[in-house]
């Protein structure tokens, strides 16, 4: 086997650095400040090569970014990690092949960021419903122009990112080939990218607002999948959490809140069909005569169940309740049950759940509670949904115990990142409840009001706007994520209507133009 050109080593320690660099904008590390660099990293990595190296230039940077971004998921075993890490790198490997084509066109930057729109819109959608995992728009909660959210969602400010990251590379390049006006220019517009989100006009915190309880009543930190399937009493905690919180209240530490969120799971039964359950909850209820928002597994037809969100009212018992659409492959469904269902720890998933449907607000007072339930906060359209349907508060109701158990990588954390940019895409407040942690309430703006860390037991109390005007990123919908993308089709039509008139050669790391070669030289 020939051993690797220079050429193709320097490509793969740019892609693999790259990956590293946009791993660490991403929380734990959470430097949103490199995410630009991951982008201009692949780009250097892949410009002038063929195919088949932008392939493993592809691949190397997938590599580098998501297996250590995704690591926590090793808590489930390393199986589930390598595969998942293997199946994402590989879409950025393909995605990589025509990278090269598309920098050879004219203002190449505008279409690599809509390669990077485009690519996680595949991702997110497939296989298996898909993983948006990883976004851009997600590393990018505490940075300046974060407000791209509001006007376009997440395929907006992932667009930003990824542009922001294009014209350093092109600025440069532009610079050391002595077009100085030319990177000038370039980076007046990145100015501009990052100080526009500032000074657009944002709505104040105007009309009703609510106060809203978050309980978090842990769980025991066990060392075994085996053994945390048998941990009981979680719905116990809760209700115990929920009982010092109605002492803070008649103490008159904080005031009775409007509405008192548990996370996912914090019942592991039916409270209609369990009447120990049942009993549980409608104690809690009375203890703080406040609506209560649990977290249950609701009987469903054909012997399955619903994961659910609950709403019980004072003197009503349970009044409404939301059941998760967007169900995890091999967590909460085994495909192809017959003949992967007896594997390793997915025989601790005894049977497949059923997708709600229903997308309408949960009414708690003035309190229109929009539900998703963990894994959705990364889905554009299950949390559009339901602020579409009227929801004036989003609630995230997550169960991160499994993927904090043993290494604490930065799961719940990231899950959190999520929320803040959804509250700055929608303009409402986010409430998060997590059994173990962590736990949070966030202003409409993404900044964290409050928050509870991992593995312990708390609550918190904060007032919070109901807000009901809208976005422009809700009003257009999935129109940015359409236009943004779309143009990498262009492009590509472009180039090769390109080539076929002029014959343009085959791209290479040898030879080529002025521009080309100052490409090269920035690894050299």
């Amino acid at each position: 086997m020939p051993r690797p050109s220079a050429a193709t080593l320097r490509s793969w320690a740019a892609a693999s650095t790259g990956g590293l660099l946009l791993y660490a904008s991403f929380p734990p590390v959470g430097w949103w400040f490199l995410a630009p660099l991951g982008p201009a990293l692949l780009i250097m990595a892949v410009h002038g090569r063929r195919a088949r190296s932008a392939f493993a230039a592809g691949g190397i940077f997938g590599l580098a970014f998501l297996a250590p971004l995704i690591i926590w998921l090793a808590n489930l075993g390393l199986v589930p990690w390598l595969a998942l890490t293997a199946v994402q790198a590989l879409f950025f490997a393909l995605a990589a092949m025509p990278l090269p084509r598309l920098l050879a066109l004219p203002a190449w930057p505008l279409y690599t960021a809509a390669w990077w729109v485009a690519l996680e819109a595949v991702r997110g959608r497939a296989p298996l419903g898909g993983f948006p995992w990883g976004r851009l728009a997600f590393a990018q909660a505490d940075a300046p122009y974060a407000g791209w959210a509001a006007v376009g969602g997440g395929p907006a400010l992932s667009f930003v990112v990824a542009l922001l990251g294009s014209l350093l590379v092109y600025g440069v390049t532009e610079w050391r080939g002595g077009r100085r006006h030319i990177s000038a220019a370039v980076g007046l517009g990145s100015v501009a990218l990052i100080t526009t989100p500032v000074v657009l006009p944002t709505p104040g915190p105007s009309g009703p607002s609510a106060v809203v309880a978050v309980v978090q009543g842990n769980v025991e930190r066990e060392r075994t999948l085996e053994e945390q399937a048998r941990v009981r009493g979680v719905a116990q905690n809760h209700a115990r959490e929920t009982k010092a919180l109605a002492d803070a209240v008649r103490r008159g530490e904080v005031p009775r809140p409007d509405v008192v969120l548990w996370p996912e799971n914090s019942l592991d039964g039916d409270p209609g069909r369990n009447p120990e359950l049942g009993s549980l909850v409608a104690d809690s209820v009375r203890e703080l005569d406040s609506p209560l928002l649990i977290g249950a597994m609701l009987e469903a037809p054909g012997d399955r169940a619903y994961n659910a969100g609950q709403l019980w009212l004072p003197g009503q018992g349970p009044a409404s309740w939301y059941a998760k659409r967007q169900l995890v492959p091999f967590g909460e469904y085994i495909p192809a049950r017959s003949l992967l269902g007896g594997l390793g720890a997915l025989q601790l998933i005894p049977r497949d759940l059923l997708p709600g449907t229903s997308t309408a607000p949960l009414e708690a007072g003035r309190a229109r509670l929009g539900d998703v339930i963990c894994y959705e906060i990364a889905y554009d359209d299950r949390v559009r949904d339901t602020v579409r349907a009227g929801a004036n508060l989003l609630v995230v109701q997550t169960n991160n115990a499994t993927y904090e158990r043993g290494i604490q990588a930065g799961q719940s954390e990231q899950q959190l990142a999520m929320a803040r940019i959804r509250a700055i895409e929608y303009g409402r407040a986010v409430a998060l409840a997590s059994t173990s942690g962590v736990s949070a309430i966030v202003g409409p703006d993404g900044q964290v009001m409050d928050r509870l860390g991992t593995w312990r037991g708390g609550h918190l109390v904060e007032r919070v706007p109901l807000a009901s005007q809208l976005t422009l990123s809700e009003w257009l919908g999935v129109w940015p994520e359409v236009l943004l993308g779309a143009p990498v089709l262009v492009g590509l039509l472009l180039f090769v209507r390109r080539a076929r008139r002029v014959a343009v050669p085959p791209t290479t790391t040898d030879g080529g133009s002025e521009h080309d070669r100052q490409f090269t030289n920035l690894l050299s």
